[in-house]
């Protein structure tokens, strides 16, 4: 018998604008905050079936083009009318020949996020 294969439990995102962070992953993209500990700097958002970690950190680091968090979301004209609403840079929806269409967005800190949703 096997041991149980590891199950991600988070994705850890680290940034010295906490607030505004949250804020965007909970108005913005429409996620739910379980949990804020604002003393620490630390959020835990659902987001489906794992969750993302938003640290507060004086030195985070520089965002990154070698991975993306990618969202599959119900509306993807409706997620992409918040998106306008808070200024960020969206590219138009894209038709992917492998039946979802998709749009690519920056979180505030820079963060590449893939949202998308099948098509009909």
């Amino acid at each position: 018998m096997h041991p149980p294969r590891p199950s991600l439990f988070s994705v850890e995102l680290r940034t010295s604008r906490w607030t505004e962070m949250v804020e965007w992953y909970r108005c913005v993209l429409g996620l739910r905050v379980l949990l804020r500990v604002i003393d620490d700097e630390y959020a835990l958002i659902e987001a489906g079936d794992t969750r993302l970690a938003i640290l507060g950190r004086p030195s985070p680091g520089d965002a990154s083009p070698r991975w993306s968090l990618g969202f599959e979301v119900g509306d993807l004209e409706a997620v992409r009318a918040r998106l306008a609403t808070s200024a960020a840079a969206i590219d138009v929806p894209v038709r992917n020949p492998e039946g979802f269409r998709e749009i690519v967005v920056a979180d505030p800190d820079g963060n590449r996020l893939r949202l998308f949703a099948w098509q009909n």
